[in-house]
This record gives C-alpha cells, sequence and structure tokens, in this order.
C-alpha cells in the first residue's frame, strides 16, 4: 500500500489565496451589475439609446468646452464665498470626453464616455499636533469631486444625456456614493456670439431624504465651436476701434512676422484698471457699475483665415484669474480682429444677461462694450507699459448701461522690438559724478546686463523696517533686460549716445523698484498718494550704473493717484544710490542704498530718507555652490563606501578570528552605529520622496542633487546594518562566553568613565566655543544658522531649543570622532593585549573621520565663504566642530587614538599608563583564555 501525501502548507495557502480572488472578483461583479444605473429610465426621452457597432476613429464630435460656470450641489460642494483665502475662480468645472466614442446603428447618435469633474477651494486641516514644524502643502489641500459618466449623444439636437457615480466625502467625513444624471444642451450648429452658449444640469438619482441627494447643479458653457460664426467683429470694428486708444503705428509694434492666433490663442493678458474722474468715490464705473481693479482678457478660440478671435473679459478684484471658471455677472464675452494699419486689436464684447435667475435664462446681449489694445514700441520712466488698453462703451451718456471711459494697462509680457528711451540720465549724472576709486586686486563687480543686478531689498526708516521690496532691470543701454546678458556699446535712443562714448564702463540703466507689505510712518506719510490697489509702491527708475566701482545711481518717479483727477501725475525729484559689493565677496555681503526726495521738507509730496539693503548671491557664487555641492556629494558617496568596505572588513576579520568578538567594546559599537542610525531616521523621507524643501531653492538645479541624496542615504543604511550586525555578534559571544562577568564589569567601567569623560568634554567644549566666538547674547556665532537676512554682521537669533540641538548635533560629531576612547578604556581596565580590531578597520575609520576636517581647512582657503542654509554636504557645519582649531585639534586626537589602540593590542591595554601605576598594580591583569 502506497503511502499517502497530505498536500503541503504552501500549497493550501495559495489555493486558499486563489479561492479569495475568485470570490471577490464574483462579488465585485454582481454587486456592481446590481448597482449599475440604468440609462433608459433616465434618458431614453432625451437621446435614445442605440447599439454600438465600433469605435469612431475620426475628430471626436463632442464639442470642447472653453470655460464654464455653476452654481447648486451646495450639501456637496459647499457655498461659494467672497470671503475665501484664495481666489474665488480657483473653483471650476471641467468635462472631459475619454477616447471610449462610438458609432451606433442610429446615424448621428454616439455612445460616450466622460469624467466631469468639480475643482473646489484648499481645504484647511489643522497639524497643531505638530507644533511649527508643517508644511503648506500639509496644510491646505485640493478636493476634487469627479463623476465618471457614460450615456449618448446626438448629433442632430446636441443633446448629450448620461448617467454616473462620484464617491465623496461629507463635511464629517462619512463616505458618500453619488448617483446622478448629466442632462447637457450643446449651442446649436453655425451659433454666432449671441447663440453660442451651452447650457447643463447635473441632477441627483437619490430621494430627498438621503445623505447621498443633493440639489441640482445649474452649469452654463462656453464652447469651443468648428463652425462659429464671426458677425459682430466683421460688423462693428471695419475700420478700426472708433473711439479707442491711437497710438501712432511707428509708435506701436505689430505682430509680424507672427499670426494673431499664436500671438493671442489661450493666453490670458492680465491689466490694471485706471477709471475716469470721480470713479474712486461712485459706482458709476465700468460696464457692471463697480469699481473692479483687474481686467483679465482671454482668447479661447482663433480663426487663422478670419484673423478673429473669441475673448473673455472678466472683471474682478483678483490679480489671477482662471480661464476654467468666470463669472456671468462680472464677465463680458466678445469678438476680436487684428488691424494691421493701425497695429491695434478690437474687440466687441456682449454681457450675459438675466444672470440672477436660473441659469437656463442666461443669454447674450447688450453688445455695446468696446476694447482697443496695442502694444507700445517705446518705453520710458513715467510709462514701462507692455499692453495699453482702452475700454469703452459706444452708448450715449443718456442711455441706461452707459459707463465712463476706463483704461487699462499691463506690465507683463512684451513683443521683440522694444525700445526704451531714457529723459532722466543727464540729471542723475549731475547729481551722482563719478568718482575715482581704486580698486583692489581681484575686485569685479556685476556687468549690468547681468542676472546679479536683481535682488530683493528691506527698506527702513530710522533703524526701523517699514516694508519688503525688489529691484527689477528694465533696460541696460538700448537692450531689453535678460535678452542678452552681456555688455554692449550700442546707445538707446535719447541720452544713451551721448554717455556711451565717454565713458566705456558706464551704462545707463533703468530699473523698476516695487515695495511691499509697507507700514508708513509719519514722517513718509507722502507716500501714502502713490500706493496702488494692492498696498504696493511702485517706483520707476533710471540712470547711470558703473561695472568699475559698482555704484548705480538713478532718478526715481513715482506715480500720485489724485482722488479726483484722471490725468497723470510723477515725482520725480527722487534720488537713489545703491553699492553693490564685489563679486569676491564673501556670500551674503550686502549691497546698500538709500531712497532721498530733493523737495523742500515744507513740500506735501516731500519724505525723510528711506535706507535699502540686501543679502548679495551673485551668479558666480551660486554655480561655484553648485559646483562644490556636486564635489561634496560625491565625497559623501566615496566616504560612506569606505565606511562600508572597512566595517566589511572587521566582519570578515571576526569571522576569521571569532576568539577576539569578546574583547570589542560594545560601548563603542553602540556610539557608531547610533552615529549612522540618528542621520537616517532624521532624513527617513529622502529614501522615498522628493522633498523639494531640504535645501535653499537658489540652490536647486536639476534632479541630481537630489538622486545622490537618496544614493547618500542608501549606502548610509548598508553601514548601519553591517554595524548592527557586528554590535549583535560582539553582544552574542559576550553573553556565551565563559568569562563574561568579568568582561561585563570592565564595560560598565568604560561606560560610566566615557560618559563622565564625554560630559566633561561636552562642558569644555561649549565653553571654547563660547569665549571663542561668543556675542553678547551667550551663544556661539559659529552655531548660528548658516544664512542671514539683509545683514551679514548681525546674523538671526536662535531660539534656546534650537541652539541647544545644533549644539548637541555637533558635539554628537565630536563623539563620534573619537570614537575609540571605549576601546582604549575597555582594554585598560581588563589589560588585555588581544587584536581585538583589524588594522583596515580601526586605520580606516579614523581617516574616513579625520578627512572632513581637512577639506574643511581646504573649503575656508579656496573657497568663498557659504552661507547658504544647507549649502554644505561634506564636511557640515552643524554635524562636528568645524574651524580652523578644531580642523587641526580633532585630526591630532584620532590620530593619537589610533596609534594608542596599536600599542595596546600590541603591548597590552595598560601600555599606555605611567610605569608607577603599573608597579603598583591598581590594574590588574585579566586572564585571557588562550586559542590554542
Amino acid at each position: 500500500m502506497k503511502p499517502t501525501h497530505s498536500p503541503s502548507f504552501c500549497q493550501l495557502t495559495w489555493f486558499c489565496a486563489l479561492l479569495l480572488f475568485f470570490l471577490f472578483s464574483f462579488f465585485r461583479t454582481t454587486m456592481a451589475s446590481a448597482s449599475e444605473i440604468s440609462y433608459r429610465d433616465h434618458c431614453a426621452s432625451i437621446v435614445p439609446e442605440s447599439t454600438p457597432t465600433g469605435r469612431f476613429s475620426a475628430q471626436s464630435p463632442i464639442l470642447h468646452l472653453a470655460t464654464s460656470y455653476f452654481k447648486g450641489g451646495e450639501q456637496i460642494l459647499g457655498k461659494k464665498s467672497t470671503d475665501q483665502l484664495f481666489n474665488s475662480s480657483d473653483v471650476y468645472l471641467s468635462l472631459y470626453i475619454t477616447e471610449n466614442i462610438y458609432v451606433t446603428k442610429t446615424s448621428g447618435v454616439y455612445k460616450v464616455q466622460a469624467r466631469l469633474r468639480f475643482r473646489l477651494p484648499y481645504q484647511y486641516r489643522n497639524y497643531s499636533g505638530y507644533g511649527q514644524w508643517y508644511h503648506p502643502r500639509d496644510v491646505y489641500r485640493r478636493r476634487s469631486l469627479r463623476f465618471l459618466l457614460n450615456g449618448f449623444f446626438s448629433e442632430q439636437s446636441r443633446k448629450l444625456c448620461m448617467v454616473g457615480k462620484a464617491s465623496w466625502q461629507s463635511a464629517e467625513g462619512k463616505p458618500r456614493n453619488l448617483e446622478a444624471v448629466f442632462q447637457f444642451n450643446h449651442a446649436k450648429n453655425n451659433s454666432t456670439l449671441l447663440t453660442s452658449l451651452a447650457r447643463g444640469t447635473l441632477k441627483s438619482l437619490s430621494s430627498s431624504n438621503s445623505p447621498n441627494y443633493f440639489e441640482p447643479i445649474e452649469i452654463v458653457s462656453l464652447p469651443v465651436l468648428s463652425d462659429y460664426n464671426y458677425t459682430l467683429a466683421s460688423k462693428g470694428l471695419g475700420g478700426g476701434c472708433q473711439g479707442g486708444n491711437d497710438i501712432p503705428p511707428d509708435r506701436s509694434l505689430s505682430l509680424l512676422p507672427r499670426s494673431i492666433c499664436s500671438r493671442f490663442l489661450w493666453r490670458t493678458y492680465d491689466f490694471e484698471v485706471e477709471y475716469a474722474a470721480g470713479c474712486k468715490s461712485t459706482s458709476d464705473c465700468g460696464p457692471f457699475k463697480k469699481n473692479h481693479a483687474h481686467l483679465s482678457l482671454f482668447a479661447f478660440q482663433c480663426s487663422e483665415d478670419e484673423e478673429k478671435l473669441r475673448y473673455i473679459l472678466a472683471f474682478d478684484n483678483e490679480y489671477h484669474w482662471h480661464y476654467q471658471s468666470f463669472d456671468p455677472k462680472t464677465t463680458l464675452i466678445g469678438e476680436g480682429s487684428w488691424n494691421s494699419e493701425k497695429n491695434q486689436l478690437c474687440i466687441v464684447a456682449c454681457r450675459m444677461l438675466n444672470s440672477d435667475k436660473s441659469l437656463e435664462d442666461v443669454r447674450v446681449g447688450d453688445c455695446s462694450v468696446r476694447l482697443s489694445i496695442q502694444f507700445p514700441l517705446v518705453w520710458n520712466i513715467t510709462d514701462t507699459s507692455s499692453i495699453v488698453g482702452l475700454v469703452w462703451t459706444n452708448k450715449t451718456a443718456t442711455d441706461p448701461g452707459h459707463f465712463k471711459v476706463t483704461s487699462s494697462n499691463n506690465n507683463g509680457e512684451s513683443l521683440p522690438g522694444l525700445k526704451y528711451e531714457y529723459t532722466q540720465v543727464g540729471k542723475a549724472r549731475e547729481l551722482c559724478p563719478r568718482k575715482e576709486v581704486v580698486k583692489k586686486n581681484g575686485d569685479n563687480f556685476p556687468k549690468g546686463n547681468s542676472y546679479d543686478m536683481r535682488f530683493d531689498m528691506s527698506v527702513k526708516h530710522s533703524k526701523e523696517e517699514i516694508a519688503w521690496g525688489n529691484g527689477l532691470p528694465i533696460f541696460v543701454n538700448s537692450e531689453r533686460y535678460g535678452e542678452n546678458f552681456v555688455i554692449t556699446e550700442d546707445s538707446g535712443i535719447g541720452e544713451v549716445e551721448e554717455s556711451t562714448n565717454i565713458y566705456s564702463s558706464q551704462m545707463n540703466i533703468s530699473y523698476k523698484i516695487t515695495f511691499s507689505y509697507i507700514n508708513l510712518k509719519e514722517q513718509i506719510a507722502s507716500l501714502n498718494s502713490s500706493l496702488n490697489q494692492w498696498g504696493q509702491l511702485v517706483i520707476s527708475a533710471e540712470g547711470v550704473y558703473d561695472a568699475d566701482t559698482g555704484h548705480l545711481c538713478m532718478v526715481g518717479c513715482r506715480e500720485i493717484h489724485p482722488l479726483q483727477s484722471s490725468e497723470k501725475s510723477f515725482d520725480c525729484e527722487m534720488i537713489i544710490d545703491v553699492e553693490f559689493p564685489p563679486l569676491s565677496s564673501m556670500v551674503g555681503s550686502s549691497i546698500n542704498g538709500v531712497i532721498q526726495s530733493r523737495r523742500a521738507k515744507t513740500d506735501s509730496l516731500y519724505f525723510e530718507q528711506l535706507n535699502i539693503s540686501s543679502s548679495s548671491y551673485y551668479t558666480v557664487q551660486v554655480q561655484e555652490s553648485i559646483w562644490r555641492m556636486d564635489l561634496e556629494i560625491i565625497m559623501v558617496l566615496i566616504s560612506n563606501t569606505l565606511a562600508c568596505l572597512f566595517v566589511a572588513s572587521q566582519l570578515f576579520y571576526v569571522k576569521k578570528h571569532p576568539e577576539v568578538l569578546p574583547f570589542i567594546s560594545v560601548v563603542m559599537l553602540s556610539i557608531i552605529t547610533l552615529g549612522h542610525m540618528i542621520p537616517l531616521v532624521l532624513n527617513l523621507e529622502a529614501l522615498f520622496i522628493k522633498n523639494q524643501d531640504q535645501q535653499n531653492v537658489i540652490l536647486r538645479g536639476d534632479g541630481w542633487l537630489e538622486l545622490n541624496e537618496v544614493s547618500v542615504r542608501l549606502v548610509s543604511l548598508v553601514v548601519f546594518l553591517l554595524l548592527l550586525r557586528l554590535l549583535q555578534l560582539a553582544w552574542t559571544a559576550r553573553t556565551e562566553g565563559g568569562d563574561g562577568n568579568h568582561l561585563c564589569a570592565a564595560e560598565k567601567k568604560t561606560a560610566f568613565v566615557s560618559l563622565l569623560l564625554y560630559a566633561v568634554g561636552g562642558l569644555i567644549a561649549f565653553l571654547v566655543e563660547l569665549g571663542k566666538n561668543g556675542n553678547g547674547n551667550g551663544m556661539p556665532r559659529s552655531l548660528y544658522p548658516a544664512y542671514n537676512t539683509t545683514n551679514p554682521d548681525q546674523p538671526p537669533l536662535m531660539s534656546e531649543q534650537s541652539y541647544t540641538l545644533r549644539y548637541l548635533k555637533s558635539y554628537a560629531g565630536l563623539v563620534l570622532d573619537g570614537f575609540l576612547l571605549p576601546q582604549i578604556l575597555f582594554n585598560i581596565f581588563q589589560n588585555s593585549r588581544e587584536k581585538a580590531l583589524s588594522y583596515l578597520f580601526y586605520i580606516g575609520t579614523t581617516l574616513v573621520r579625520l578627512v572632513p576636517h581637512a577639506y574643511d581647512l581646504y573649503r575656508v582657503h579656496n573657497y568663498m565663504r557659504q552661507d547658504f542654509y544647507g549649502s554644505y554636504i561634506y564636511a557640515n557645519h552643524s554635524a562636528d566642530f568645524y574651524s580652523i582649531a578644531w580642523d587641526v585639534i580633532i585630526p591630532c586626537g584620532c590620530i593619537a587614538f589610533a596609534v594608542i589602540i596599536w600599542l595596546q593590542q600590541r603591548f597590552g591595554g595598560s601600555c599606555v599608563l605611567p610605569q608607577k601605576i603599573r608597579e603598583l598594580g591598581l590594574y590588574e591583569k585579566v586572564p585571557v583564555v588562550s586559542s590554542e
């Protein structure tokens, strides 16, 4: 009789897993079929269901929605509020037709699949339990509601009907399964601007008392139509913009060689709106009888043949408008065409009427609004608008709906061919005569047309900070800043030609200076009249920059905003004087300057002197830092790889000589293991996620640094695991050995004396640092953060907690440098001459610890001091004590410890003690077990 073989455990496991998989698949299919929404019950009367016959391979017959507006569904979407933290236009919906489009047996009817997505505002989440250590992405999270829909579209009736589901969460966090029917009426064929709206409704299929029920969501959209008819543009703009702005053609830029579509399609132009006289105190302004501060112009469809566009004109008080959302109450839609003779874009715009009622009643009408846009060819100190426009109505003053002429401008993108007209350079030369400065050896200053001429600044009045700001060059000589970063001898227009022939190193330059977060005091209250609607002070300036001395002198102009006048006025009686530090200066050296009013103190526009300062981060310094950081990443990889090899050599050594394992100090191995474990724990996210905030943004380029950071962590993890294995072997050998009690007593003495020496050494090191680098507040300057604000001579104060943590991290590095100390004490207490450590391990690890200090000495003498936070990767100052003194003391101590270990393993553990102590017998020789 043959023996019966019972199935193995693995076979039973596989059988159970397969059975569970099939059962799960079966129930999932059954439940999906049971809960399938019937299309026939909800959509048969709109678009009858038809059997698909094949996939539709041509261009999709379903129209693309450029932008949409919706209301309703407050139970799931929440109420729209004007006092939200984020932009109100940040809420929008999108309808995406997937590639699953099928032809059916009914001609002109298509089976389609779509995703209807509601993008909602950011939701605040309270992470107070984490204290101050959070990232904004963890606090504000965007929510999106997505419906997956299936249905049919009729090309003849232009109707779409679909049913589908979405998963959602209530405000209390409870899950909801939403079922809905989506009915949509597209615009008819050959639509015009007046008939181009598309409308739809998303209705819940749940009963009104169900937690999954929501109110109907009404939708109105502007679709992109392939057969759209441009009627208003051709009728209303045949002779150009009558009544619009009219810059002469020789002073405005043309579109050539680009086409109208490539220039304007899918681009948003943002305008600051300036209203006519009296509009700041009345509501009789603009097309909506409101004083909106901002206008966004967006082209969502274009015809190359007719050279015409379809436009959205959105008026609001938000600076950044999202094209996928609009508000019918403050939005116009229009048609535009380009007048090549006048270099002018002309737009006819219409209102959306009845927007207060149901969206089914919204219609387009009242096409009386006109907009003209031109691109100025020449800028000057009082006008740097890249786009200028005019919005007006063609109605008479007695007609309802009439509004006063408004003007708008934009300081963004500009077309090629732009020029600058200098008008204040002569005055700047008179106010700031050139000084003969003796240059120090190696002193070079930023070139005029370089990235280094941009700077952020702190603005102070009488040592009190009143604002933050930035300075951005506009033109350098005749070239637009940033187009070609070289110094040219070309002259611009106006006064440039005269100046460049006299001073070869001097060049004309224009700036835009912006102050934000302003806190104006009484002595500078006159600047209030120049604040724009965002509370910013904008100064246009032009003057002379001397590349030999780093001296920038300019005349500045600020616009005065009177309450009851539409005419612009400027205060150009101010001087701006700035000194740039040499390129060879240390990183974070201060750019200093002053802004002074040249008016009499009794003048209403006079203000007291403002001081500006900024930490400079020159391009050459940043590039050098990036190169150095790449080098240091490689050095860290090499260092960790060598450490891995040295630990592996010790493992091979103890495998060959297992009798030495009990004589390796567990305290020493614990210190080394902890030294590799703690950085891994603190930087665990580098192994799995790409953290963009670990380094200063100015030092981040491509993914090279991030990739190598992960590589460093992986190699460190290998070293840690090898050390953990070595520690486990030493501990096991100690507990299983016959002489374990005596060795444990010696280990306890080692631990006690080591802790005592570490405590005393930590106090001495702190006092040394305090006496050497101390400042008024009692904290060592070398332990401050490695970054500065606007004054590098006064580092920001550390909190007590941050200071303590930073000092402990540095001292932990010092303890790791002396990792052989516990082994030396252990050898003394047991007077052992066992060769417990291999030469490669203790000599190699010692070299790994002392090379960073040698490199730091090299770095100090060969690189400019780096104050970028986190820029030191190898020989990081936050991970050990680094200075010229420490870089000499620590290597000497490491070498001395390695020599002592060599002597102990050759002549005995007590050989390093004085002869009298050994003769007195204060330390008894511990018998050792012979290997024979």
